[in-house]
C-alpha cells in the first residue's frame, strides 16, 4: 500500500514540475482571485488595488487536481429492521460490511477517485473578464461537466471608464455561485481542494450554482455590500409549473432567490486583520431550489454511514458508492447532511474571520428555515428549522506560511423530513464532527494533507441506520492547484 501511495505522489509531483513552465507563461488577469496558494484568505477578489495593465484579449488556462486515500470505519447501534415482509435482509447494514449479517462496523479504506478541474479565465477587455468553471473528473459526474461561467464587470471601457464605477461598483452576471457566506471560499470544490485546510466541507454545505447576477457596491475601503437575484434553479427551466395546489394547500410557483450580502475587512497593520459578513438567502417557492444540495463533485469521505442495500438488494463489497447505479443509497455526499428544504428556504449565515501574524480563527453560524411541498400541518405548509456551528483555528508557519496545523468543531441540530417519533412528533436530530488536520505547501501549486476526523450522529430513532452511527479515520490528500 505504502508503495502505490509514494508512486501516484511522484505522479503527482511530475504532474506539477510538467505544469510549472505554463503556469510561468500565464496571462495576468485583472480583479481576479488566484486558484493556487495565493488565492488562501481571499474572499471577494479585492476591488482596489493595482491591477495587471491590459494589453489586449487573453486567456489563462489553469486547473486543480486532488488525489485521496482515505482509512475511515464507520459504526452503528441500529436495530434489526427487515428490508420487506419477503426480505429478511437487514435494511440498516452499513455499506463496506463484510460480513451480512454484521451492520456494526464497516472500514473502507483505500484510493478514492481522483477529481480533476479545467478553470478557463479569459480578460476580454480593460476590467472585463470572463470564468469558466468545469469538472473533468468528480465522484458525482465521472463524465466532463461544465460547472459554470459568467462575466465579471469592473470597468466600463464601452462608456470611457467612469471613475466612478472603476472605484465603487461590480457587476456579475452569468450562471455561478451565489455569494452567500464566506464558507464557500474556504470550501471544497471537487479537484480544487487548496483553499480548503481540511478533506471535506461542512456537515450542511451551502453550495450551488443558478443563473443570474449580482450588484456590487465598496462605498469604502473596507466595506463590500452586494444584492443579487437568481431563477432558483441548478439549471435553466423553461417549464411553467403545475397549476395543482400540492396537498390541496400549496400553489406551486417559480419564484427567483434573492440574496444579499456586506463584509467588513480590515488590515489593522502588517500582523493583524479581521473580517466580518453577513449573508441572507431567500426563496418563497421553487420547484427545486439546490442551496443545500447543488454540489456536483461530491465529498470526500467516500461510503462512510451508508446503508449497504438499496431496493431490498445488498450492495456487494466490490462495488463503489460513486457508481450511478448505486446512488440511490450510497451516494456521493458521505458524511454531510442535506436539510431538504427544495421548495422554500430562508438562510442567514453570519462568518468572522480573525487573523494575527500565523493564527487564524474562521468561524460560520448558520439559521435555516424551510422545507418541501410535502410539510404540511393542519392545513398550513410548515417550516422545518437547521442550525449549524462551524468553528475552525489554524497556525501557519515556516517562511511564506508554508505549512500549518489546525482543528475544526462543526454541530449541526436540526428537523430531518420525514423522521418523527412513535406519537408523529418531529425528531430533531444531531450531528458533530470534529477534525484536526496539518498541511505543507511545497510550492505554491503543491499542497499536502493529513487529517483524522471523528463524526457523530445522535437523536435518531433506533430503527435507523444512523442510529449512534459515528465514523473516524484518517485522510491524506494531495492537491495541485494551478
Amino acid at each position: 500500500m505504502k508503495k502505490i501511495f509514494y508512486s501516484n505522489l511522484l505522479a503527482g509531483l511530475l504532474a506539477l514540475a510538467f505544469s510549472l513552465p505554463l503556469v510561468a507563461q500565464q496571462a495576468e488577469i485583472q480583479y481576479f482571485r488566484p486558484w493556487n496558494k495565493n488565492g488562501i484568505n481571499v474572499f471577494e477578489p479585492t476591488k482596489g488595488g493595482v491591477q495587471p495593465e491590459y494589453k489586449g484579449v487573453s486567456l489563462r488556462i489553469g486547473g486543480s487536481f486532488t488525489q485521496d486515500y482515505q482509512n475511515l470505519k464507520s459504526s452503528n447501534e441500529a436495530s434489526y429492521v427487515a428490508t420487506s415482509a419477503t426480505n429478511k435482509l437487514n435494511k440498516n447494514l452499513l455499506y463496506g460490511t463484510i460480513k451480512i449479517q454484521d451492520s456494526t462496523s464497516a472500514t473502507l479504506s483505500g484510493f478514492n477517485l481522483a477529481m480533476a478541474n479545467l478553470n478557463l479565465d479569459f480578460q476580454v477587455d480593460d476590467g472585463i473578464r470572463v470564468c469558466l468553471e468545469n469538472y473533468m473528473s468528480t465522484r458525482h459526474h465521472n463524465e466532463f461537466w461544465v460547472k459554470g461561467g459568467y462575466i465579471q464587470i469592473d470597468k466600463l471601457p464601452m462608456f470611457g471608464s467612469p471613475q466612478w464605477f472603476t472605484d465603487y461598483f461590480r457587476v456579475k452576471i452569468g450562471h455561478f455561485t451565489p455569494n452567500f457566506g464566506d464558507q464557500q471560499f474556504r470550501r471544497t470544490d471537487g479537484g480544487n481542494a487548496i483553499f480548503n485546510p481540511f478533506a471535506e466541507n461542512y456537515i450542511l454545505d451551502a453550495f450551488t450554482t443558478e443563473i443570474g447576477s449580482e450588484i456590487y457596491a465598496f462605498p469604502t475601503k473596507n466595506l463590500m455590500l452586494m444584492a443579487g437575484m437568481s431563477s432558483g434553479f441548478i439549471n435553466g427551466n423553461i417549464i411553467p409549473p403545475p397549476t395543482a395546489l400540492t396537498n390541496g394547500v400549496v400553489a406551486v410557483k417559480r419564484t427567483p432567490s434573492i440574496f444579499l450580502k456586506a463584509a467588513f475587512d480590515k488590515n489593522f497593520n502588517d500582523d493583524f486583520r479581521f473580517r466580518i459578513s453577513a449573508s441572507l438567502y431567500h426563496n418563497s417557492n421553487s420547484q427545486r431550489n439546490t442551496l443545500f444540495a447543488g454540489d456536483r463533485t461530491g465529498s470526500h469521505y467516500f461510503g462512510v454511514m451508508e446503508p449497504a442495500t438499496i431496493g431490498g438488494l445488498p450492495i456487494s463489497i466490490g462495488t463503489s458508492p460513486s457508481n450511478t447505479a448505486t446512488q440511490a443509497g450510497p451516494n456521493f455526499t458521505s458524511g454531510r447532511f442535506n436539510p431538504n428544504v427544495d421548495n422554500r428556504l430562508d438562510a442567514i449565515t453570519i462568518n468572522p474571520f480573525l487573523k494575527y501574524k500565523g493564527f487564524e480563527v474562521f468561524g460560520s453560524f448558520d439559521m435555516i428555515k424551510g422545507g418541501v411541498y410535502a410539510d404540511v400541518k393542519d392545513g398550513e405548509w410548515v417550516k422545518r428549522t437547521w442550525n449549524q456551528t462551524a468553528i475552525e483555528g489554524l497556525y501557519r508557519f515556516l517562511p511564506h506560511e508554508q505549512a500549518y496545523i489546525g482543528a475544526r468543531y462543526i454541530t449541526v441540530t436540526g428537523q430531518p423530513r420525514g423522521i418523527t417519533d412513535a406519537q408523529g412528533k418531529q425528531v430533531d436530530i444531531t450531528i458533530n464532527r470534529l477534525a484536526f488536520a496539518a498541511g505543507w505547501f511545497p510550492t505554491q501549486n503543491l499542497l499536502l494533507k493529513l487529517e483524522y476526523v471523528n463524526q457523530d450522529y445522535k437523536n435518531f430513532l433506533k430503527t435507523d441506520y444512523r442510529y449512534n452511527g459515528n465514523f473516524k479515520g484518517v485522510m491524506v490528500e494531495a492537491v495541485i492547484g494551478l
